[in-house]
């Protein structure tokens, strides 16, 4: 095999052309064997083989700096970079993550999965090379629907202002631009992108511009023939009304042309636009006719999942309401929004990366009078804080946040755990925020938000399977339920666990017999049930319990008004600790926390044991 003979990016230089194209068949297979049995990103690696290559084969990584957006197009790039060998551990616990990671290459430069970002480093690290004299040059590789980020384009208005040279390259996979391509675009794209002509052309504008009258017709000739030329095609009128220099299209599936491209534009003064279409899913049939189940990972929605569970809430609620809406950020199919858009299409929104624009954009339905639901995972949303808080909150608007993969979500590492969005949420006035323990919960909840009128509404669920109860035991959604009490015990342990942890707080209560316990769902976290905090004060030792960081969520709310009210009961906060979590399945994570049923009688019996 080729690939046997790869370990890192200079072993490239020697292969030949035949030998390049068995190597990117190889990749590809070892793609799809390995994502198919660990889950992750398809469809987008599948796409750039030859693209990687050719970066690879023309810049000296990691001595030059490659930079991707976003991070989940980056299995080749690890293969290529000494990590072949791991590859096939990818996302397993102790195997290497699914994005780049800093710790595991100097060819990773930025840890990146958060879409629409590259640029804005690109023009940083540019801007510390140029001012400490450093010859290395920056290649930025955005795409799969990054430019539809706000982040982006602030990106490329700032490196055109700069004019620093950085290598941007549009990996255009069907999510960004498609400009037709022809005979005449085909020859203009060889000319514009040959430096030795580029740089005639500037000496005759310079030559046009000295001579007086003939030179102003000259000039104004010359520049409205550029005009008509860039009004034929879109994209290079937009970026060079940036000050950025726009190459291509090129076949992102031939290596040497794509190699030649990136030559040339490295010549170049200043920011240039290497355009290269490719094909996402590129040799596996099921990716390429499925994009949408291999754009953003493999696993979809498990049937039984909480996703379910809102799906199917939605749609309902959307045939009862006409007033209801959905909105999501470039991911209507891992957040569960299919079923409503197939049945309500004009009434489901996808903004594309631009979780931003979202919220403000649900302020502005709720204002005309509809009723928006935003879709959204956990760490995504905290990337529109500011919009929620001052756009949708201080405007007291019914906005209702659906948010997904809430807690530790596992094999997709630090980025994606959906850690903040208790902390940061109660913190915006009049924000409630509901917990569901189950499937029906979330339902029910989905309902109870739709009838309240004032104010924003978050629900957070987490990525795994939703425990199923009987509806009797559901209720409102709006107020917290007592689950279970030992009355044959003096009210020692109280514990309050919410979502999903509720599970596990039950089969600890079952474990601790021998001591009186009370298990609440709480359901609320915000603001507090008064009727459970009234409880929970009854007892000597009070234990929240949550799959968010512990510092500012849940259970350090019930403590701060426990304390406000002196109460005499002790309370223990048990949460996720502050810091960045790399990737594991979720229950072996929040057991190393002590956020499981052993975890939770361990701290019980060791705080009853200092009371003695």
């Amino acid at each position: 095999m080729v690939l046997d003979s790869i370990n890192f990016p200079e072993d490239l230089n020697n292969l030949n052309s035949h030998e390049l194209k068995t190597l990117s068949s190889e990749i590809r297979t070892l793609l799809v064997e390995t994502v198919e049995n660990n889950g992750g990103h398809l469809g987008s690696n599948l796409g750039i083989v030859e693209l990687t290559i050719a970066l690879h084969r023309v810049f000296d990584s990691p001595n030059d700096t490659i930079l991707w957006d976003t991070g989940h197009q980056t299995y080749v790039h690890k293969i290529l970079t000494g990590r072949r060998k791991e590859f096939t551990n990818l996302r397993l616990p102790g195997g290497i993550s699914g994005y780049p990671s800093r710790e595991e290459s100097p060819h990773d430069w930025i840890e990146n999965s958060h879409a629409s970002t590259v640029l804005s480093y690109a023009h940083g690290l540019a801007s510390a090379y140029s001012l400490s004299d450093d010859k290395r040059r920056v290649v930025a590789v955005i795409g799969d629907g990054s430019l539809t980020g706000g982040m982006a384009f602030e990106g490329l208005n700032n490196l055109g202002h700069s004019g620093k040279k950085v290598t941007i390259i549009l990996n255009d996979n069907g999510r960004s631009y498609a400009p037709t391509v022809s005979q005449l675009s085909e020859s203009l794209i060889r000319i514009r992108s040959n430096p030795t002509y580029m740089r005639r052309q500037h000496r005759l504008e310079k030559l046009a511009e000295s001579m007086p009258w003939v030179g102003e017709i000259l000039e104004r000739g010359i520049n409205a023939t550029k005009a008509a030329i860039r009004e034929m095609f879109e994209p290079p009128a937009f970026f060079e009304a940036l000050g950025i220099t726009y190459l291509g299209p090129f076949d992102g599936h031939d290596i040497k042309e794509i190699e030649q491209a990136l030559s040339n534009a490295v010549e170049f003064e200043g920011p240039v636009v290497v355009h290269v279409l490719t094909q996402k899913g590129r040799g596996h049939a099921p990716a390429e006719q499925d994009s949408i189940k291999h754009m953003h990972d493999t696993s979809g929605m498990k049937a039984g999942s909480y996703t379910e569970a809102f799906s199917e809430a939605l749609v309902k609620a959307g045939e009862s309401n006409s007033k209801v809406v959905a909105i999501t950020a470039a991911m209507p199919d891992s957040t569960g929004l299919l079923s409503f858009r197939e049945r309500f299409p004009e009434r489901c929104f996808d903004v594309g990366i631009a979780e931003q624009h979202a919220v403000t954009a649900a302020a502005g339905m709720a204002m005309g009078g509809l009723r928006p639901v935003v879709a959204v995972y956990s760490t995504f949303l905290t990337r529109a804080i500011d919009q929620i808080n001052l756009d949708v909150g201080l405007h007291e608007l019914p906005v209702i946040f659906c948010i997904d993969r809430a807690g530790v979500t596992g094999d997709d590492g630090a980025s994606h755990h959906g850690l903040l969005d208790i902390s940061l949420l109660s913190k915006v006035p009049k924000m409630k925020i509901f917990a569901p323990s189950s499937y029906q919960e979330l339902q029910q909840m989905l309902e109870d938000a739709l009838d309240i009128t004032e104010g924003p509404v978050a629900i957070r669920w987490p990525k795994t399977p939703a425990t199923q109860v009987e509806w009797s035991e559901v209720g409102t959604g709006t107020a917290s339920r007592k689950v279970s009490e030992n009355t044959e015990k003096t009210k020692e342990v109280c514990i309050l666990a919410a979502g999903k942890m509720l599970s596990e707080a039950i089969a600890a209560s079952e474990e601790l017999k021998d001591i009186g316990v009370t298990v609440w769902d709480p359901r609320i976290l915000n603001p507090l049930d008064p009727e459970m905090l009234e409880d929970a004060k009854k007892h000597k030792l009070v234990v929240t319990v949550e799959d968010g960081y512990i510092e500012g969520g849940f259970g350090s709310s019930v403590l701060d008004h426990l304390n406000r009210e002196n109460s005499d009961c002790r309370v223990v906060n048990l949460g996720v600790p502050l810091s960045f979590h790399t990737h594991n399945k979720p229950d072996h994570l929040l057991s190393s926390f002590g956020l499981d049923s052993t975890g939770i009688v361990k701290k019980i019996r060791e705080t009853i044991y200092e009371f003695e």
